[in-house]
């Protein structure tokens, strides 16, 4: 489905650029421990990504595929950029939100994994 490829595409392209940010203009600026939490989330990100390129390419095989895809981006969302807004803003209430993007990414991987079981 080209909407998950672009979404897919996209989000790594976000996912590398956030990653020479946090590389090249955050160190020295915020602490070890934010410069890891951000990076969480470029890695977390990075991953999904991929996961979304993966799904988009299986997308024609049933819209299974697709709702683990979108699972996938809500979790990026939730995860990856509640990650990046708690580190750079410091607002530790924010990492409440963390935890749902954890639940979609795993949900994503549930889907994807009946999603494959019924192909075979």
């Amino acid at each position: 489905m080209r909407f998950l490829g672009v979404l897919g595409a996209s989000g790594l392209f976000i996912g590398v650029a956030l990653g020479a940010f946090a590389a090249h203009l955050l160190r020295g600026t915020l602490s070890e421990s934010l410069q890891h939490t951000f990076e969480t989330g470029v890695r977390y990100q990075i991953y999904h990504s991929l996961a979304i390129l993966i799904v988009a390419l299986f997308a024609e095989k049933g819209s299974i595929f697709t709702t683990a895809g979108l699972f996938y981006a809500a979790g990026i969302v939730l995860f990856s950029f509640s990650l990046y807004a708690l580190a750079l803003s410091g607002i530790k209430w924010i990492g409440a939100i963390t935890p749902l993007g954890g639940l979609c990414f795993l949900t994503g991987h549930i889907v994807l994994l009946i999603g494959f079981l019924r192909l075979y």
